[in-house]
């Protein structure tokens, strides 16, 4: 399968801001490291945590922060974040436990996200009279099963 090669600058904030990266081979997302000068509580309110880095996506990507699944299952999750070809702030991440989870520490350098980065399709919406029937229908949420 040919690759097109994206290519995402960064700007290192802090000194011990880390390099996003991909931990295997096949990883569809680079992990993010929090950088931090103390450690971070993080309970059922949502926390922002810095990464220490900004980014210049270039038109025409998304990029997106999703949750690590390690963290999730132990119930601390992060908040799904689009990061905008325009935006050049430093990377935050949301994180929160569940209502039942312990509380999390947030240590510097640890992995609390990862940015995966898709290609944008062209879109050209068309105003219509009527859409044509399919099997769904109109069902939403749970209509195909649980």
């Amino acid at each position: 399968m040919s690759e097109a090669v994206v290519p995402l600058r960064f700007v290192r904030l802090h000194p011990r801001a880390r390099t996003p990266s991909r931990q295997t081979e096949h990883a569809s997302g680079f992990d993010l490291h929090a950088c931090l000068d103390a450690p971070v509580q993080v309970g059922t309110m949502p926390v922002k945590v810095p990464c220490g880095i900004a980014m210049a996506a270039p038109p025409g990507t998304d990029v997106q922060v999703r949750p690590r699944s390690g963290l999730s299952s132990r119930g601390v999750m992060a908040l799904l974040g689009t990061v905008d070809a325009d935006y050049r702030g430093e990377l935050m991440v949301t994180l929160y436990c569940l209502p039942d989870a312990a509380p999390f520490t947030v240590n510097d350098g640890d992995r609390i996200a990862q940015l995966v980065v898709s290609l944008l399709a062209p879109v050209e919406w068309s105003e219509v009279d009527s859409l044509e029937d399919t099997q769904r229908g109109a069902g939403g949420h749970g209509s195909t099963g649980v």
